[in-house]
């Protein structure tokens, strides 16, 4: 009964931040803004409880959520094989700007930390 509940909130967020992306035309997607609202509720236990149990409950079958991926790929192997080498360039190019951006965001307060000690 928990898990439900936890569920029920995952989706009042994520309906809330759809409502609020397309009631005010905000450039973010309502789920990214249902996420945002979603980490200040976890702050309350009324909240985090029930969505930690249905997010483990989600997690242990993540296997499964893959499927419906595999089958489009298996439907569309012309596609895949007539883009692939483009998609997998993609897919290689924006994981490395990715990281890159991670690491450099990541030393940033570093070296400025860094930067304040041999100054002082």
């Amino acid at each position: 009964m928990t898990g439900l509940r936890g569920l029920a909130w995952l989706l009042v967020f994520q309906s809330i931040g759809e409502a609020l992306s397309r009631g005010f035309s905000l450039p973010l997607p309502g789920p990214v803004l249902g996420m945002m609202l979603m980490l200040v509720g976890l702050r309350f236990e009324s909240v985090r409880g029930p969505v930690g149990e249905c997010a483990g409950f989600l997690l242990s079958h993540l296997s499964l959520l893959f499927i419906p991926v595999g089958v489009g790929v298996m439907t569309h192997l012309a596609l895949v094989s007539q883009f692939g080498g483009r998609m997998l360039l993609v897919i290689a190019l924006s994981t490395w700007i990715g990281l890159a951006v991670a690491a450099l965001v990541l030393y940033w307060p570093d070296r400025d930390a860094t930067t304040r000690k041999a100054g002082d």
